[in-house]
């Protein structure tokens, strides 16, 4: 495999990661864990493929896919704030009912596919060497990467996100200043359940555009797992993001070169990593010491 169509696949396998840990990132920065990722993803990659096609508007499918990824989401953020409930059991049950309304929505929609995304910036990508490395990929790669950048400069250079992280490292201090904790906490959930949903909605409109039933194959657990690789830093979730990219690529050219080993063990592989890098994490706890000091406590205003 040449370079550039190297750069390219791992870029493709890496950007619908990035996204979903951006949205998670920022949601667990102001103090909230949300487990349902996978469902969010899930959900907004059959809205978005079946927006798409109804209406050949790839333009539309991405929004489709962002909005039910951000309804679901809101879905989460009654049950933990307006309830109160655990957060965890309720990204849980979040990603068991994603994954059941994306089959019975996309029942009718197996087997069909749609044009793939154009890709490339023109004259750009035609220049020698380094045009088809940096100008040759789709628009979304770009945004996700741009978002890598403006969620770095959202946390840490603007008194927005300051007030996230405050909120995220102690609520009760937070709202002791005045600060409103649960309408902070509730558009960090929306924001996350768009970025899901519009990873969901690369997957089945860009990275492989059809729809096949659990599509998403855990990337939106791996995603999760992302955030804590990175320590809660967005740039390091961009490089977490290449990694991850980078065992999917090896995995299918581990396939394409015809290793003896069996397919299961192959597609293994970025799955087995995500441990490896978990326990790595886990052993130098610097991953823990960066978790914010709030993260998954529920929020009672007194």
């Amino acid at each position: 495999m040449e370079f550039a169509a190297l750069v390219a696949t791992v870029l493709t396998a890496a950007t619908p990661l990035l996204l979903a840990a951006l949205g998670e990132l920022v949601c667990e920065r102001s103090g909230v864990l949300n487990l349902g990722v996978e469902g969010m993803m899930i959900v907004g990659a059959v809205a978005a493929f079946a927006t798409a096609l109804h209406t050949d508007s790839m333009l539309l499918g991405f929004m489709a896919g962002a909005a039910a990824g951000t309804a679901l989401a809101a879905v989460f953020a009654l049950l933990a704030l307006a309830l109160r409930a655990s957060q965890v059991p309720s990204g849980l049950a979040l990603t068991l009912f994603g994954v059941g309304l994306s089959a019975f929505v996309g029942a009718g929609l197996v087997g069909k596919s749609l044009d793939p995304v154009a890709s490339g910036i023109p004259i750009l990508e035609d220049l020698p060497l380094v045009g088809a490395v940096l100008f040759g990929h789709d628009p979304l790669v770009y945004f996700a990467l741009a978002l890598a950048g403006a969620t770095s400069w959202f946390l840490y250079r603007t008194r927005a996100g300051l007030i996230v992280r405050a909120i995220g490292e102690d609520h009760d201090a937070a709202h002791a200043l005045g600060y409103r904790v649960l309408l902070v906490r509730l558009a960090c959930i929306l924001y996350g359940g768009a970025c899901a949903g519009l990873a969901g909605a690369y997957l089945s409109l860009a990275y492989t555009p059809l729809w096949a039933e659990n599509m998403t194959a855990g990337r939106g657990w791996i995603a999760l797992a992302l955030v804590v690789f990175a320590t809660w830093r967005p740039w390091w979730c961009a490089l977490g993001a290449g990694l991850f990219g980078g065992f999917t690529v090896l995995e299918l050219s581990m396939q394409a070169a015809g290793f003896s080993l069996q397919p299961q063990y192959l597609a293994m592989l970025p799955y087995l990593a995500t441990i490896l890098v978990l326990t790595w994490t886990t052993a130098r706890r610097h991953g823990l010491s960066a978790a914010p000091a709030s993260l998954g406590k529920p929020f009672m205003a007194l």
